[in-house]
């Protein structure tokens, strides 16, 4: 069962005030008559992510709304929440949602930093106990297993209600570049303008929900509100999270890290109309899989992608389609709209028994026309120019989607029916020619330097063809693979239904 949920007040994110640096540089940005519109960079580099919500968090005055499927015990979460509360102790509101799912070994952080005056930490659907680890947590919940199978995959972080991060982006060291053995491959934008309102709305609907809870009434202390203070501060103020963080010069883009611009007084942006959605923080109380679906971010993004003319890109971690997917973009092919789809291979998805899922429609996409691309773990790490630190291996994350090569969707929304029925998630569309552009520009890199083209052998076995020297080289099996693993993964494969991947 649900812990006991204490009263709270509804709160409301706060309006942006003239005298804010951060309302000053978004002003200094906007061009004459584009009020109306809203301005996007994109940062497909996890360096220049993380420093851009730093030196937000640094300038903010009034104001930091957060919310985030996971932040981790680590270098990056303790980076991040050091200058949230050192936010807090200049007297800006902060205010933070955390999905209660990857909270392990975490509970001193968030505890702690709602220690703080200005401060309060709230958790989406809340595990009762059994905080040691997930297994615990499940074990000890097993009775509530409908309501803890569905959790909240949004991201967010909002400055002084004037300047946003949102994407795919959880904060850890693998989605900043940071690991030494895993990292993502992953995109984010910094949003400013008239689609900002549209997210401190949903921020506040989930902030206000009977779904979240206050971090005290879930994570039980004997502590002092000073002893968890200091323990908090011992946590982020010491170790390797203190050390600056190295800037390339330009990402894949071109683009400087956002703090130049912020030096500059003058934000690089490409502008147009936005919309911004979200899942209900009801879905969590979705008694089938359908129900859920019609409250789904999913369902308006595939009615875009059925709409599309001409072309469209998608790049989605964890794929699964399903029939009336295949169906779905089939039915393109047929009206000559041409569909790419890069996504994981076996070998680079963090969630192995998903990649199964979507294995079983390979063939049929293939077939009607489809064009499947897989990212390789050794091929990321060896193109350079997505700066994957060391021997680490590389894995897709990023979300993200382009319409007639003028619709960009950006958000935390995987193609499959965990994001369409289980998790709620976020996004936004952007109808914008030159961000467009961009988006494809990343995808296009990744496409051709680090995945494999797949396509169907006249026996109708897959192959997987890449460049070796300027030779062309087709492999038989899943690449970067040994067979044992393969028969793991197949064995595993029948027990996990397609509606949990």
């Amino acid at each position: 069962m649900a812990p006991i949920r204490s009263e709270t007040a509804s709160t409301a994110a706060l309006p942006p005030v003239a005298d804010s640096p951060l309302v000053k540089l978004v002003k200094a940005s906007t061009p004459p008559g584009d009020e109306a519109l809203s301005g996007f960079r994109l940062m497909p580099a996890g360096f220049y992510s993380l420093d851009a919500r730093v030196e937000l968090a640094k300038r903010a005055t009034r104001s930091l709304d957060v919310q985030y499927y996971q932040i981790n015990n680590d270098k990056t979460g303790h980076l991040l929440l050091r200058n949230v509360r050192d936010a807090a102790m200049r007297g800006v509101r902060v205010r933070l949602i955390v999905d209660d799912l990857y909270t392990i070994g975490g509970d001193d952080l968030f505890i702690g930093l709602s220690a703080f005056s200005n401060v309060e930490v709230r958790l989406f659907n809340p595990f009762c106990c059994g905080r040691d680890s997930l297994l615990s947590k499940y074990v000890s919940s097993l009775s509530d297993f409908a309501r803890l199978n569905h959790r909240m995959h949004n991201k967010l972080f909002i400055a002084d209600s004037a300047i946003v991060v949102a994407g795919g982006r959880n904060i850890a060291d693998e989605y900043f570049m940071r690991s030494m053995t895993d990292n993502f491959v992953d995109m984010d934008a910094l949003i400013v303008g008239a689609v900002v309102p549209q997210l401190m709305n949903i921020y506040d609907s989930y902030w206000n929900s009977r779904h979240v809870y206050p971090v005290q009434d879930v994570i039980r202390t004997s502590l002092t509100q000073d002893q968890l203070r200091q323990r908090f501060n011992s946590l982020v103020d010491e170790g390797d999270q203190m050390m600056a963080l190295v800037l390339p010069p330009i990402d894949i883009l071109g683009y400087g890290p956002i703090s130049d611009d912020i030096k500059d007084g003058q934000l690089g942006l490409h502008w147009g109309k936005a919309t911004a959605f979200a899942d209900s923080p009801e879905k969590v109380t979705a008694m089938t899989d359908e129900e859920a679906r019609k409250m789904s971010v999913t369902m308006g993004v595939m009615d875009l992608v059925i709409a599309s003319q001409n072309e469209v890109v998608l790049s989605s971690p964890y794929f699964v389609p399903g029939v009336m997917g295949v169906e779905a973009f089939g039915g393109l092919r047929k009206r000559d709209v041409k569909v790419t789809v890069l996504t994981n291979s076996l070998a680079s998805n963090d969630e192995p028994l998903v990649h199964t899922g979507y294995a079983r429609y390979r063939a049929d996409l293939l077939r009607s026309g489809v064009d499947l691309y897989e990212l390789s773990p050794t091929k990321t790490t060896q193109n350079k120019r997505l700066m994957i630190p060391g021997a680490s291996k590389g894995r897709l994350h990023a979300k993200t989607a382009v319409i007639d090569r003028k619709l960009v969707f950006i958000g935390s929304m995987n193609l499959d029916p965990r994001s369409a029925s289980k998790n709620t998630e976020l996004g936004i569309i952007i109808d914008s020619p030159e961000l467009a552009k961009e988006v494809l520009r990343v995808i296009h890199i990744s496409k051709l330097q680090s995945a494999y083209r797949l396509r169907l052998a006249d026996s109708g076995s897959l192959e997987w063809l890449t460049m070796d020297d300027d030779k062309e080289v087709v492999l038989v099996a899943e690449p970067d693979t040994t067979f044992l693993f393969r028969l793991q993964n197949w064995l595993f494969a029948p027990f996990v239904p397609e509606q949990e991947l």
